[in-house]
């Protein structure tokens, strides 16, 4: 059997840490996700899709996650039953995150760029990600240029 679920999309609110009786951290989110495919003539259509992470990652995504960021999500789909308060019968659908992932680049602003955003530099907060290398021809460092494509093997 196969339960796998890998979703992207933005925030609708800030993720809060809550515990458990047991004082297991739990956060729960609902991400907005575009759907791939609209009707001609129609608005896109957007699912409110809820999720739930458990422990170190509840922790992740409370501290580092804020309303409006794009997110991406990998993890399995969970259903449960549950009684609501006038004794109806109910079935909950969630997404239970296994990872949840930084989607887009950080924005810094005067507000942080997300209506909140990322925390802004500075004592206690993670630093920045770096940008992956860029590579160019202007420096060759300790490569040699090859004169012609004669001597190539293929």
């Amino acid at each position: 059997m196969l339960n796998v679920v890998a979703l992207m999309g933005r925030l609708t609110a800030d993720p809060e840490l809550r515990y458990t009786q047991s004082n297991i951290p739990v956060t729960s989110f609902t991400l907005a996700v575009d759907r791939r495919y609209s009707r001609a003539g129609e608005e896109k259509q957007t699912d409110f899709i809820n999720v739930v992470a458990w422990r170190q990652t509840a922790e992740f995504v409370s501290k580092w996650f804020k309303k409006g960021q794009l997110v991406a999500v990998d993890g399995s789909i969970q259903s449960r039953r549950y009684q609501d308060k006038e004794g109806n019968n109910r079935t909950a659908v969630e997404v239970v995150a296994n990872n949840v992932h930084f989607a887009e680049p950080r924005r810094d602003g005067g507000n942080g760029g997300y209506g909140g955003g990322y925390a802004q530099p500075g004592p206690g907060n993670a630093p920045a990600p770096q940008a992956a290398p860029s590579y160019s021809n202007t420096d060759t460092g300790d490569f040699a240029e090859l004169a012609g494509d004669d001597d190539l093997p293929f």
